[in-house]
């Protein structure tokens, strides 16, 4: 009987591989690494971790992160063997498939370190957690340099699971601690070919694609043949990291008896600037809906004042009175989301 690991392998055969390197680590390393346009394989990135070494035993594994574990109180999904490890919607779509809880650390990996190689398995899963707050000390052993960047590190552990595909604005370095990770990657353009979910009920805050990679319905989602065509797929091994940029969507598959998977977000512009989705969420209110003829007005304004590559279109005006014509600074940025929140109360 096959899985759905095994449905979504022969789903992907003929994908292309995501290119791996070898890379030393340290700021300047990962620096170098964020230019790049692609996704990126970063084999043996992480392979001297400690946990790395520790997950080679499940019983290992689970002493040398219990070590670790303070007991924190930590936001837990569990489902059913029917669910096959995908996270997603209910039938009725009112919710999603799993129970979400709260358990402590300490439970969650006896739970996984339990359950895990069942087969067929529970889902039991921590998504994007902090990993300072459940595993207090880790990083002391376990952790990458970032120089100057402040990364937002999370760990997400569990059984083998099914993440729908998604994307993340900022830039991702997900390192697998434990287990077996498999990615597969698709170029921002593919958005119309993987059918996303709504923006407001999704799993974690981003929409989803509403496909089933395990068992894609082609009458349903006919393009989706398209999104599979430009695939890349990166299969990793504990102790492998993969790169992922900006935007690029992702379906994750955990894979192995007991996954860890310790993840680096972070962003090549200041926090000041705010996120593109709130602009995107306010033009699908103020603009999507005008007719046809006033929308392409407008597209051609956001050419002129955001898109375009013409930096010159306030030279005209004195400097004093450009406003938010300017280059955006923290102080301006104050200012304008000042603005924009008197505007939106009116």
């Amino acid at each position: 009987m096959q899985t759905p690991a095994d449905n979504i392998t022969e789903l992907l055969q003929n994908a292309k591989r995501v290119r791996e390197v070898h890379v030393s680590r340290g700021a300047e390393a990962i620096a170098d690494i964020a230019t790049s346009q692609e996704p990126l394989i970063l084999k043996g990135f992480i392979k001297d971790w400690p946990v790395v070494e520790a997950a080679q035993s499940r019983d290992t594994l689970l002493s040398y992160l219990q070590d670790y574990e303070k007991g924190a109180i930590v936001d837990v999904s569990a489902g059913t063997i029917e669910v096959q490890g995908r996270l997603f919607y209910n039938k009725d779509y009112t919710g999603m498939n799993t129970e979400r809880g709260n358990a402590t650390m300490g439970k969650l990996l006896q739970q996984v370190h339990q359950y895990g190689d069942k087969n067929p398995t529970p889902l039991i899963y921590m998504a994007s957690t902090d990993v300072d707050h459940c595993l207090p000390g880790f990083r002391v052993e376990n952790d990458l340099d970032f120089g100057d960047v402040a990364p937002i590190i999370s760990v997400w552990i569990g059984t083998r699971t099914r993440i729908a595909a998604h994307n993340d604005l900022p830039l991702n370095i997900a390192c697998v601690a434990a287990g077996k990770r498999r990615f597969t990657l698709f170029a921002p353009d593919q958005t119309p070919n993987l059918y996303p979910g709504p923006f407001e009920l999704t799993p974690a805050g981003r929409p989803i694609s509403m496909v089933d990679f395990a068992n894609p319905d082609m009458a349903a989602f006919p393009n989706f043949q398209k999104a599979i065509d430009a695939a890349h797929v990166a299969e990793l091994e504990a102790g492998d990291a993969v790169f992922i940029p900006s935007m690029w969507w992702h379906h994750v598959e955990a894979l192995g008896d007991f996954n860890m998977l310790v993840n680096y977000w972070w962003r090549t512009v200041p926090n000041y600037l705010g996120t593109p989705q709130d602009v995107l969420n306010h033009a699908m209110l103020t603009l999507r809906d005008m007719p046809q003829t006033e929308k392409e007005i407008w597209r051609d304004i956001f050419d002129y004042y955001v898109f375009g590559e013409d930096a010159g279109n306030a030279d005209h005006i004195p400097e004093k009175i450009r406003g938010i014509l300017s280059p955006i600074n923290e102080d301006s940025a104050r200012h304008v989301r000042a603005f924009l929140l008197n505007r939106l109360n009116r």
